[in-house]
């Protein structure tokens, strides 16, 4: 399998909306990361739907490394 992307060596830190639905981007392809813009087609990659269940500020993944999708665990202070 072959590694996605990596857009950011560091976590996307954002405010999210409670009970709404988003699409993290796995592939690392995205113009809109960390969210999918739908470029993973014709890859071995698929988005990661999740929701929050209170309003606050989240670290998203954008190495594409983390152990932990869609949240970022800290590996890319590794790479």
């Amino acid at each position: 399998m072959r590694d996605p992307e990596m857009p950011a060596t560091s976590p996307a830190v954002l405010e999210l909306v409670p009970g709404e639905t988003y699409w993290w981007c796995a592939c690392g392809r995205s113009k809109a990361q960390p969210f999918c813009d739908g470029s993973h087609a014709g890859t071995q990659f698929e988005p990661i739907e999740f929701t929050v269940e209170r309003a606050k500020r989240y670290a998203l993944c954008q190495c594409k490394r983390t152990g932990g999708s869609p949240w970022c665990d800290g590996t890319h202070s590794s790479l």
